[in-house]
């Protein structure tokens, strides 16, 4: 059963990317259960920097892999990160944008809501 889909400011979890269909359901949001040990909960903005990043430390989001029919992402394009992750971009001074409306509240269990509206963007964007 999915946690409930619940953003980080309380309200409605909405859709993160339906092109390129993200998250850990591939539903196009970034909910959660208890199979995503992962918590793929941060509705980010990809970056260069950032994909450089996670490709270097050893998840390459950027190359395609057909064989997976993942078409690779590139910056601009949004996807349904770890909380983690972002957590370690940020430390490392790599973070992507991410939409607060579209990030589930469970990621506040391991980024706190402060760090994260550095990186608010607003839906339209």
């Amino acid at each position: 059963m999915r946690d409930a889909s619940i953003n980080v400011l309380g309200g409605r979890l909405e859709p993160c990317s339906t092109a390129p269909v993200t998250g850990f359901f591939r539903n196009g949001c970034c909910d959660t259960g208890p199979a995503d040990r992962g918590l793929h909960t941060v509705c980010a903005v990809m970056t260069a920097e950032f994909l450089a990043m996670s490709k270097y430390l050893g998840n390459d989001l950027s190359t395609p892999r057909p064989e997976f029919g993942f078409a690779g992402l590139k910056p601009g394009d949004r996807w349904c990160l770890c909380a983690a992750r972002f957590l370690q971009a940020h430390e490392e001074g790599a973070a992507p944008d991410l939409h607060l409306a579209a990030t589930h509240r469970r990621t506040l269990d391991v980024v706190p809501l402060e760090i994260l509206r550095r990186y608010a963007v607003e839906a339209g964007n």
